[in-house]
């Protein structure tokens, strides 16, 4: 996702809608904040201060949920989340090679974005499939077995 430019108006306007659209309960607080992150890229103090006053809870907890999990995030990244499974089995399965692989191909290390807002890079600890490691997960898309010399066809195919 790229970051995209909102006005105030704009965020007020569209939280209010995602809101209205799926409840205004505590319980309701992370499929809303899933919905402000796919819509706007990110989660805005903008988004979080109208969060606030439609489900009655201190921002300090909205923002609390909203940095707690990697899901979701409270700065703009980038159109595409590259996050790369550092467990033991994907370790063992040859990770470092396609670790060394992915920053060089991405010029990224972990934690940062890209200039032209393409990527964002991330480690994880576990993807929950060891089975296919090393691992690489691509926005919601799994890539499995990956080898150092498969890293520039799987970024290819997100041009």
């Amino acid at each position: 996702m790229a970051e995209q430019k909102f006005a105030e108006n704009e965020v007020v306007e569209l939280v209010t809608k995602i809101v209205t659209s799926i409840g205004t309960t505590r319980g309701d607080l992370i499929p809303i904040l899933q919905k402000v992150t796919n819509e706007l890229g990110y989660i805005s103090q903008e988004a979080i201060q109208q969060i606030s006053v439609l489900l009655k809870l201190p921002t300090k907890e909205i923002t609390s949920v909203a940095t707690f999990y990697r899901m979701l995030s409270t700065k703009p990244h980038g159109r595409h989340i590259v996050q790369f499974c550092e467990s033991a089995p994907c370790h063992i399965a040859g990770g470092r090679e396609v670790f060394s692989a992915l920053k060089e191909a991405l010029n990224l290390e972990p934690g940062e974005t890209s200039a032209d807002n393409k990527w964002t890079f991330y480690t994880t600890s576990c993807l929950g499939v060891c089975g296919v490691g090393p691992v690489i997960l691509i926005d919601t898309e799994i890539h499995g077995n990956v080898t150092p010399d498969q890293i520039p066809s799987i970024l290819g195919r997100y041009e």
